[in-house]
C-alpha cells in the first residue's frame, strides 16, 4: 500500500496530459502538410527512405541533382514531368521534405519526454503500456507512409488510393488516442482515483460513420475523384451520370471506380453528420454543450468545404482546409465521446 501510494505521489497526471495535447497539436500540422503534399504532388518527389540521414535536404548542387536524377527514373517524372526543371523539383521536394521532417519531429516530441517521465517512473500505474503502444503505432505510421510512396515508384504514376487512405487513417487513430489518453490524464489529475473513460455504443458508431467518410476522402483525394464532376448537387444533370464505365465487382466500383467513389463520398456525408448530430445531442443533454456545439458547427462548416472543394475544381486552400477542418471534428468527436465515457465509467 505504501508502495502504490509513493508511485501515486510520483505520478505527473497532468504534466503527461499536456504534453500529448502538445504531440496532438503537432500530428494535426502534419495533417495539413500531408494534405497540401497530396494536393501538389509533391509525394513522390524523394525517392528513398533514409530515417537518419535523409534529416537533412540537400546542400550542394552535386546533391540536388542526385536527387533530381533519381526523381527522372520513376513513372511520374517521365510520363507527367518530363519538362520540369530544377525549380520545380525543388518546389514539389519541399513539401515532402517538410512533412517527413514533421514526422521526425513528432517521433522525437513523443519518444524523448516518454522516456523522461519514465526514467523518473512519473508515469501512472495503468498507463505505461498505453503510451509505449502509442508510440509504436506512431512508428508504423512512418513505415506506412514508405509503404505508400512505394507504390508511385515503379509501375504507377500516384500513390496508391488504397495505401494512401490506410497511412490518413493510421494518422487520425494516432490523433485520436493521444487525445483520448491526454482526456484519461486530466481527469486524472483532478481527481486521484478517475477511472478511463468508456467507448459507448452511441460514440463508438459515430466514430465509425466519420471514419468511413474520411476512408472516403482519401479514396477520392488518391483517385483525383474530386475533379470528376464539379457540379452540385447533382452530377453533371444526374444524381448518378448515366454510361458511367462500371468495374467487374461491386466492391471494385466502390474502392477503384472515381466516379462510384465521389458519389459515395458526397452522399455517406451525411449518414455521418447523422451520427455526429446524434453524438452532440447526447452530448449536449448531459450538461457539456460547448463540445455539442462544437461538433454541430464542424460538421456543417466540413459539408459546406466539401461542396466548396467541388465547385472550386478542387482548389488547393479550400481542400487542405477540408482536410484539416476533419481531423478537428474528429477531435470534437473524440472530446464528446470522452465526456460521454467518463459518466459512463461513473455508472
Amino acid at each position: 500500500m505504501l508502495m502504490q501510494s509513493a508511485a501515486m505521489l510520483r505520478a505527473r497526471p497532468r504534466a503527461l496530459s499536456i504534453w500529448l495535447f502538445a504531440v496532438a497539436a503537432l500530428v494535426i500540422v502534419m495533417i495539413m502538410v500531408g494534405g497540401i503534399t497530396r494536393l501538389t504532388d509533391s509525394g513522390l518527389s524523394i525517392t528513398s527512405w533514409k530515417p537518419i540521414s535523409g534529416t537533412l535536404p540537400p546542400l550542394s548542387d552535386q546533391a540536388w541533382q542526385a536527387e533530381f536524377d533519381a526523381y527522372k527514373k520513376i513513372p511520374e517524372y517521365q510520363q507527367i514531368n518530363s519538362g520540369m526543371t530544377m525549380a520545380g523539383f525543388k518546389a514539389i521536394f519541399f513539401w515532402e521534405y517538410v512533412h517527413r521532417l514533421l514526422g521526425r519531429l513528432i517521433g522525437m516530441a513523443f519518444a524523448v519526454p516518454l522516456l523522461w517521465f519514465a526514467v523518473r517512473r512519473q508515469i501512472p500505474r495503468g498507463y505505461g503500456v498505453r503510451l509505449v503502444a502509442l508510440l509504436a503505432l506512431g512508428g508504423l505510421q512512418g513505415a506506412i507512409g514508405w509503404w505508400m510512396v512505394a507504390s508511385g515508384l515503379s509501375a504507377r504514376t500516384d500513390v496508391s488510393h488504397v495505401r494512401l487512405a490506410v497511412h490518413l487513417t493510421t494518422a487520425l487513430i494516432l490523433l485520436g488516442g493521444l487525445l483520448w489518453t491526454a482526456l484519461d490524464l486530466r481527469a486524472l489529475a483532478q481527481l486521484p482515483v478517475a477511472r478511463p473513460a468508456r467507448l459507448t455504443r452511441a460514440a463508438a458508431i459515430a466514430l465509425a460513420l466519420l471514419g468511413i467518410q474520411i476512408i472516403y476522402g482519401a479514396f477520392t483525394a488518391g483517385l483525383d475523384a474530386g475533379y470528376a464532376f464539379s457540379s452540385w448537387p447533382l452530377m453533371g444533370d444526374a444524381i448518378f451520370p448515366a454510361n458511367v464505365p462500371m468495374l467487374s465487382s461491386a466492391w471494385a466500383n466502390a474502392v477503384d471506380n472515381p466516379i462510384v467513389v465521389q458519389f459515395i463520398h458526397r452522399w455517406f456525408a451525411f449518414a455521418a453528420a447523422a451520427g455526429l448530430g446524434f453524438l452532440a445531442w447526447q452530448t449536449i443533454r448531459h450538461g457539456a454543450r460547448l463540445a455539442g456545439y462544437a461538433i454541430v458547427g464542424l460538421v456543417a462548416l466540413q459539408i459546406m468545404l466539401g461542396i466548396a472543394t467541388l465547385m472550386t475544381g478542387v482548389a488547393i486552400p479550400i481542400a487542405v482546409a477540408h482536410q484539416v477542418n476533419a481531423a478537428l471534428l474528429l477531435m470534437a468527436a473524440v472530446v464528446a465521446a470522452h465526456l460521454l465515457g467518463r459518466r459512463a465509467a461513473k455508472i
